[in-house]
């Protein structure tokens, strides 16, 4: 990309260093310390939590360097803790088209984003509606693989679980029948949810019945159920079968779920899932859920 030198762009990076100054440490999960010379956050703060270089993000702010990508302002719109309105105020300054509600490049909900942040001690993300990963923290991506990077279909984890073979191998195959009736009585819940102009799911669910008889045979029974509270089975390629509570917490208008995930009751899961620390983030089995 060409490099950043419009009045544009210049604004971009003051409207980054605004917001950047405004954040206190402690909003985005970080340590204040005692030897801290600003009231906001630092730029290698910021950085880090957008998955960016520092050099990058000082370049960003300075107004110079190459036009950030749609999923650079995502994550730094997350980072950041912007409004929605903010956010699409970053897209526009970065002549960026804004995304449309639904994809990876999602605005994760605020409160939320800040749920998020504070459960560090058990795996949780956020999801869509139709199953696209928008965040995750560090434990559920010990726990189920790092889902970012993943564009267009192949976001959606219902279109993988249906498409990829892949994909089944996070649960057991004896859940796989379960599994897949679920998924398909949520999508048919979550379409119904959407306003009747919503394209996204449509388009999913006509993909799906075309290139998956399984999916075509399950979407003829007409079952609507959205997933709320789920007891799961997960392979662990370390741990081994781990079973755990998987609870969801729903944004007002349907469209994100936060998920967490606690250990059985009357199981040795707990001890499992402490283990998962220890692991931290190593490989597991690709981008799953």
């Amino acid at each position: 990309m060409a490099g950043m030198g419009s009045v544009r762009y210049t604004e971009l990076g003051a409207f980054l260093r605004s917001r950047r100054e405004r954040i206190r440490p402690a909003d985005v999960g970080l340590p204040h310390g005692p030897r801290r010379r600003v009231s906001g956050l630092r730029r290698d703060e910021v950085a880090q939590l957008a998955g960016a270089s520092v050099d990058y993000y000082n370049e960003l702010e300075r107004g110079a360097g190459s036009q950030p990508s749609e999923q650079m302002i995502a994550a730094l719109a997350r980072a950041l803790r912007l409004s929605a309105d903010e956010r699409d105020y970053l897209y526009h300054l970065a002549d960026r088209p804004v995304p449309s509600q639904g994809g990876p490049a999602s605005h994760v909900h605020p409160g939320m984003l800040d749920l998020l942040t504070r459960l560090t001690s058990t795996p949780a993300q956020v999801i869509t509606d139709l199953h696209v990963t928008l965040v995750q923290n560090p434990l559920a991506v010990a726990l189920l693989g790092d889902q970012s990077g993943l564009r267009g279909a192949r976001a959606s984890f219902v279109h993988r679980w249906f498409t990829e073979p892949d994909a089944r191998l996070l649960y057991p195959e004896a859940d796989h029948a379960a599994q897949s009736r679920a998924f398909v009585a949520d999508l048919r819940a979550a379409a119904a949810r959407r306003d009747g102009k919503d394209t996204e799911a449509g388009s999913m669910i006509s993909s799906l019945l075309d290139t998956s008889p399984e999916f075509a045979a399950l979407w003829a029974d007409h079952d609507v159920a959205f997933r709320r509270d789920d007891r799961k089975r997960l392979n662990h390629p370390t741990l081994g079968l781990i079973e755990v509570n998987c609870l969801n917490l729903f944004s007002e208008d349907g469209r994100q779920r936060l998920l967490w995930f606690t250990p059985a009751v009357g199981t040795d899961n707990a001890d499992r899932l402490d283990l998962l620390a220890v692991l931290g983030t190593q490989e597991v089995m690709g981008p799953t859920r």
